[in-house]
Protein backbone atom coordinates (compact mmCIF):
# COMPACT_ATOMS: atom_id res chain seq x y z
CA UNK A 1 0.00 0.00 0.00
CA UNK A 2 1.55 3.43 -1.00
CA UNK A 3 1.99 6.20 1.26
CA UNK A 4 2.93 6.12 5.21
CA UNK A 5 1.14 3.75 7.47
CA UNK A 6 1.66 4.00 11.01
CA UNK A 7 0.44 1.23 13.62
CA UNK A 8 -0.04 2.16 17.28
CA UNK A 9 -0.47 -0.89 19.81
CA UNK A 10 -1.31 0.71 23.07
CA UNK A 11 -1.17 -1.65 26.12
CA UNK A 12 -1.14 -0.85 29.99
CA UNK A 13 2.67 -0.92 30.60
CA UNK A 14 3.37 0.13 27.06
CA UNK A 15 2.78 2.07 23.52
CA UNK A 16 4.46 0.47 20.61
CA UNK A 17 4.33 2.47 17.54
CA UNK A 18 5.42 1.12 13.73
CA UNK A 19 5.95 3.14 10.75
CA UNK A 20 5.20 1.39 7.64
CA UNK A 21 6.16 3.21 4.13
CA UNK A 22 5.10 1.29 1.05
CA UNK A 23 4.17 -1.64 3.05
CA UNK A 24 7.45 -1.56 4.69
CA UNK A 25 8.21 -1.11 8.60
CA UNK A 26 10.94 1.52 8.57
CA UNK A 27 10.46 2.59 12.09
CA UNK A 28 9.62 0.68 15.25
CA UNK A 29 9.35 2.18 19.13
CA UNK A 30 8.01 1.87 22.23
CA UNK A 31 7.41 5.00 24.87
CA UNK A 32 5.01 4.57 28.36
CA UNK A 33 1.81 3.50 27.94
CA UNK A 34 -0.90 5.87 26.23
CA UNK A 35 -3.90 4.13 27.50
CA UNK A 36 -5.84 6.93 29.31
CA UNK A 37 -7.37 4.07 31.91
CA UNK A 38 -4.07 3.87 32.96
CA UNK A 39 -2.55 7.37 33.14
CA UNK A 40 -3.76 10.20 32.74
CA UNK A 41 -4.60 12.57 29.77
CA UNK A 42 -1.55 14.33 30.16
CA UNK A 43 0.66 12.22 30.46
CA UNK A 44 -0.65 9.48 27.69
CA UNK A 45 -0.23 12.94 25.37
CA UNK A 46 3.37 13.18 26.45
CA UNK A 47 3.79 10.06 25.77
CA UNK A 48 2.20 10.22 22.64
CA UNK A 49 4.28 13.12 21.55
CA UNK A 50 7.40 11.08 22.22
CA UNK A 51 6.58 8.08 20.06
CA UNK A 52 5.84 10.19 17.26
CA UNK A 53 9.17 12.06 18.10
CA UNK A 54 10.99 9.09 17.10
CA UNK A 55 8.86 7.53 14.20
CA UNK A 56 7.96 10.48 12.86
CA UNK A 57 4.41 12.15 12.38
CA UNK A 58 3.41 14.80 9.70
CA UNK A 59 2.99 12.70 5.78
CA UNK A 60 1.03 10.02 6.94
CA UNK A 61 -1.83 8.67 5.39
CA UNK A 62 -3.54 6.58 7.94
CA UNK A 63 -2.80 5.60 11.47
CA UNK A 64 -4.09 2.24 13.01
CA UNK A 65 -4.13 2.12 16.56
CA UNK A 66 -5.19 -0.62 18.90
CA UNK A 67 -5.90 -0.12 22.69
CA UNK A 68 -7.04 -1.53 25.67
CA UNK A 69 -10.49 -0.09 26.85
CA UNK A 70 -11.91 1.40 23.42
CA UNK A 71 -15.60 0.40 24.26
CA UNK A 72 -17.59 2.87 22.90
CA UNK A 73 -17.22 5.35 19.90
CA UNK A 74 -16.55 8.15 22.75
CA UNK A 75 -13.55 6.07 24.03
CA UNK A 76 -12.24 5.83 20.65
CA UNK A 77 -13.06 9.77 19.77
CA UNK A 78 -10.61 10.54 23.25
CA UNK A 79 -7.93 8.72 22.01
CA UNK A 80 -8.30 10.01 18.39
CA UNK A 81 -8.12 13.80 19.41
CA UNK A 82 -4.95 12.97 21.35
CA UNK A 83 -3.37 11.69 18.21
CA UNK A 84 -4.90 14.06 16.20
CA UNK A 85 -2.22 17.23 16.33
CA UNK A 86 0.61 15.04 14.92
CA UNK A 87 -0.64 13.56 11.65
CA UNK A 88 -2.75 16.49 10.19
CA UNK A 89 -5.13 14.90 7.63
CA UNK A 90 -4.55 11.53 8.26
CA UNK A 91 -7.35 9.18 8.53
CA UNK A 92 -7.43 7.95 11.95
CA UNK A 93 -8.67 4.78 13.55
CA UNK A 94 -8.79 3.54 16.88
CA UNK A 95 -10.27 -0.08 17.72
CA UNK A 96 -9.80 -2.58 21.03
CA UNK A 97 -6.57 -4.32 20.87
CA UNK A 98 -8.09 -7.75 20.43
CA UNK A 99 -8.82 -6.41 16.38
CA UNK A 100 -4.90 -6.29 16.08
CA UNK A 101 -4.03 -9.38 17.20
CA UNK A 102 -6.46 -11.64 15.01
CA UNK A 103 -4.95 -9.62 11.86
CA UNK A 104 -1.34 -10.52 13.20
CA UNK A 105 -2.49 -13.89 13.42
CA UNK A 106 -3.43 -14.11 9.72
CA UNK A 107 -6.95 -14.58 10.50
CA UNK A 108 -10.49 -12.72 9.43
CA UNK A 109 -12.47 -14.22 11.33
CA UNK A 110 -12.40 -16.50 14.48
CA UNK A 111 -11.30 -15.51 18.58
CA UNK A 112 -8.07 -13.29 19.73
CA UNK A 113 -7.52 -13.48 23.30
CA UNK A 114 -5.26 -10.64 25.38
CA UNK A 115 -3.01 -12.22 27.94
CA UNK A 116 -0.99 -9.25 28.70
CA UNK A 117 -1.21 -6.52 31.71
CA UNK A 118 -5.04 -6.77 31.17
CA UNK A 119 -7.34 -9.48 29.60
CA UNK A 120 -9.76 -9.13 27.01
CA UNK A 121 -11.17 -11.89 24.30
CA UNK A 122 -12.81 -10.73 20.36
CA UNK A 123 -14.19 -11.72 17.74
CA UNK A 124 -16.11 -11.90 14.48
CA UNK A 125 -17.45 -14.61 12.35
CA UNK A 126 -18.08 -14.83 8.46
CA UNK A 127 -21.32 -12.59 8.69
CA UNK A 128 -19.16 -9.77 10.13
CA UNK A 129 -20.77 -10.09 13.79
CA UNK A 130 -19.06 -9.19 15.97
CA UNK A 131 -18.10 -10.31 20.15
CA UNK A 132 -16.22 -9.62 23.05
CA UNK A 133 -15.93 -11.24 26.32
CA UNK A 134 -14.18 -10.19 29.70
CA UNK A 135 -12.03 -6.61 29.09
CA UNK A 136 -13.84 -5.09 32.04
CA UNK A 137 -10.50 -3.72 33.51
CA UNK A 138 -8.82 -4.37 36.31
CA UNK A 139 -11.03 -3.84 39.52
CA UNK A 140 -13.89 -5.90 37.96
CA UNK A 141 -12.15 -8.77 35.85
CA UNK A 142 -8.98 -9.17 33.99
CA UNK A 143 -8.93 -12.81 35.17
CA UNK A 144 -5.31 -14.75 33.53
CA UNK A 145 -3.94 -10.93 33.23
CA UNK A 146 -0.59 -10.08 34.32
CA UNK A 147 -2.23 -8.06 37.00
CA UNK A 148 -4.20 -11.00 38.40
CA UNK A 149 -0.99 -12.76 38.73
CA UNK A 150 0.50 -9.90 40.46
CA UNK A 151 -2.45 -9.26 42.76
CA UNK A 152 -2.97 -13.38 43.45
CA UNK A 153 0.47 -13.11 44.39
CA UNK A 154 0.14 -10.88 46.93
CA UNK A 155 -3.12 -12.42 48.25
CA UNK A 156 -0.80 -15.48 48.58
CA UNK A 157 1.27 -14.02 50.64
CA UNK A 158 -1.24 -12.05 53.12
CA UNK A 159 -2.96 -15.47 53.58
CA UNK A 160 0.13 -17.60 54.47
CA UNK A 161 0.81 -14.65 57.16
CA UNK A 162 -2.25 -14.92 58.20
CA UNK A 163 -1.96 -18.75 59.04
CA UNK A 164 1.14 -18.02 61.10
CA UNK A 165 3.52 -19.47 58.36
CA UNK A 166 7.04 -18.64 57.08
CA UNK A 167 7.28 -16.79 53.69
CA UNK A 168 7.44 -19.11 50.78
CA UNK A 169 9.92 -19.12 47.34
CA UNK A 170 6.54 -16.82 45.74
CA UNK A 171 6.78 -14.20 49.24
CA UNK A 172 10.11 -14.04 49.51
CA UNK A 173 10.70 -13.15 45.81
CA UNK A 174 7.56 -10.58 46.20
CA UNK A 175 8.96 -9.36 49.08
CA UNK A 176 12.64 -8.63 47.29
CA UNK A 177 11.07 -7.30 44.35
CA UNK A 178 8.97 -4.88 46.27
CA UNK A 179 12.05 -3.71 48.47
CA UNK A 180 9.85 -4.51 51.32
CA UNK A 181 10.75 -6.92 54.52
CA UNK A 182 7.69 -7.91 55.98
CA UNK A 183 4.57 -9.36 54.10
CA UNK A 184 2.34 -7.21 56.51
CA UNK A 185 3.85 -4.09 54.50
CA UNK A 186 2.62 -5.45 51.56
CA UNK A 187 -1.15 -4.41 52.09
CA UNK A 188 -0.11 -0.95 52.16
CA UNK A 189 2.25 -0.78 49.27
CA UNK A 190 -0.38 -2.50 47.69
CA UNK A 191 -2.83 0.36 48.28
CA UNK A 192 -0.36 3.17 47.79
CA UNK A 193 -0.26 6.00 44.70
CA UNK A 194 3.22 4.81 44.54
CA UNK A 195 1.74 1.36 42.71
CA UNK A 196 -0.51 0.77 40.61
CA UNK A 197 -1.80 -1.62 38.18
CA UNK A 198 1.32 -1.66 35.77
CA UNK A 199 3.48 -2.18 38.87
CA UNK A 200 1.25 -5.57 39.99
CA UNK A 201 1.06 -6.50 36.60
CA UNK A 202 5.15 -6.47 36.19
CA UNK A 203 5.23 -8.96 39.20
CA UNK A 204 3.40 -11.57 37.43
CA UNK A 205 7.01 -12.80 36.18
CA UNK A 206 7.79 -13.93 39.96
CA UNK A 207 4.79 -16.48 39.99
CA UNK A 208 5.94 -17.53 36.93
CA UNK A 209 9.45 -18.02 37.61
CA UNK A 210 8.42 -19.75 40.81
CA UNK A 211 5.94 -22.14 38.83
CA UNK A 212 8.55 -23.22 36.68
CA UNK A 213 11.14 -23.52 39.77
CA UNK A 214 8.26 -26.02 40.96
CA UNK A 215 6.51 -24.12 43.60
CA UNK A 216 3.07 -25.31 43.84
CA UNK A 217 0.67 -22.62 44.68
CA UNK A 218 2.49 -20.91 41.43
CA UNK A 219 1.95 -23.61 39.06
CA UNK A 220 -1.78 -23.82 39.93
CA UNK A 221 -2.20 -19.73 39.43
CA UNK A 222 -0.68 -20.14 36.03
CA UNK A 223 -2.80 -22.85 35.67
CA UNK A 224 -5.70 -20.88 36.52
CA UNK A 225 -4.91 -18.08 34.23
CA UNK A 226 -4.80 -20.44 31.63
CA UNK A 227 -8.27 -22.03 31.89
CA UNK A 228 -9.69 -18.20 33.11
CA UNK A 229 -8.90 -16.70 29.34
CA UNK A 230 -9.82 -19.72 28.24
CA UNK A 231 -13.58 -19.22 29.76
CA UNK A 232 -13.07 -16.10 28.00
CA UNK A 233 -12.74 -17.47 24.51
CA UNK A 234 -15.55 -19.92 25.07
CA UNK A 235 -18.12 -17.24 25.44
CA UNK A 236 -16.74 -15.19 22.44
CA UNK A 237 -17.14 -18.71 20.50
CA UNK A 238 -20.58 -19.40 21.74
CA UNK A 239 -21.56 -15.69 20.70
CA UNK A 240 -20.48 -15.76 16.96
CA UNK A 241 -21.59 -19.42 16.78
CA UNK A 242 -17.94 -20.66 15.78
CA UNK A 243 -15.31 -23.41 17.11
CA UNK A 244 -12.15 -21.33 16.02
CA UNK A 245 -9.56 -20.02 15.22
CA UNK A 246 -8.34 -19.05 18.76
CA UNK A 247 -5.20 -16.81 18.62
CA UNK A 248 -3.59 -15.52 22.41
CA UNK A 249 -1.27 -12.91 22.22
CA UNK A 250 0.30 -10.75 24.38
CA UNK A 251 2.98 -10.47 27.09
CA UNK A 252 1.76 -13.38 29.10
CA UNK A 253 0.12 -15.58 26.09
CA UNK A 254 3.32 -15.15 23.70
CA UNK A 255 6.38 -16.09 26.16
CA UNK A 256 4.22 -18.52 28.92
CA UNK A 257 4.49 -22.10 27.78
CA UNK A 258 2.67 -23.25 31.01
CA UNK A 259 -0.02 -20.57 30.26
CA UNK A 260 -0.16 -21.51 27.19
CA UNK A 261 -0.49 -25.66 27.48
CA UNK A 262 -3.61 -24.84 30.26
CA UNK A 263 -5.32 -22.63 27.84
CA UNK A 264 -4.85 -25.40 25.03
CA UNK A 265 -6.10 -27.91 27.48
CA UNK A 266 -9.06 -26.36 28.60
CA UNK A 267 -10.50 -25.25 24.83
CA UNK A 268 -9.57 -28.83 23.66
CA UNK A 269 -11.83 -29.86 26.85
CA UNK A 270 -14.73 -27.74 25.12
CA UNK A 271 -13.71 -29.20 21.72
CA UNK A 272 -11.83 -26.45 20.00
CA UNK A 273 -8.94 -27.39 18.86
CA UNK A 274 -7.70 -24.56 16.31
CA UNK A 275 -5.92 -23.07 18.89
CA UNK A 276 -3.23 -20.94 18.27
CA UNK A 277 -0.20 -18.84 20.18
CA UNK A 278 0.22 -15.14 18.15
CA UNK A 279 4.13 -15.75 16.57
CA UNK A 280 4.19 -11.89 15.56
CA UNK A 281 3.78 -8.92 18.09
CA UNK A 282 0.07 -7.69 17.30
CA UNK A 283 0.62 -4.04 15.92
CA UNK A 284 1.83 -6.17 12.26
CA UNK A 285 -1.78 -7.15 12.20
CA UNK A 286 -2.70 -3.24 11.14
CA UNK A 287 -1.30 -3.54 7.39
CA UNK A 288 -4.31 -6.16 6.76
CA UNK A 289 -6.90 -4.15 8.80
CA UNK A 290 -5.89 -0.72 6.59
CA UNK A 291 -6.26 -3.18 3.68
CA UNK A 292 -9.55 -4.14 4.56
CA UNK A 293 -10.42 -1.36 5.03
CA UNK A 294 -10.34 -0.06 1.92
Amino acid sequence: MPGAVIGLDIGGTKTRGVRFEDGKAVADQSVGSSNVQNVSREEAALHLAELFAKIGGGAVSQVYAGAGGIDTDEDAAALSALIAPHVPGARITVVHDSRLLLAAGGASTGVAVIAGTGSAAWGKNDRGEEARAGGWGYLLGDEGSGYWLGREAVRHSLRRMNQGLEPDELTTALLRSCNIDDPNKLIALFHSPETGRRYWAQRARLVVEAADAGHAASQALVEQAGRDLAGLAAQALRKLGIQGPVILGSGLGMNVARLQDSFKRSLAADGVTDVRVLEQDPVFGVLQLVAEQG
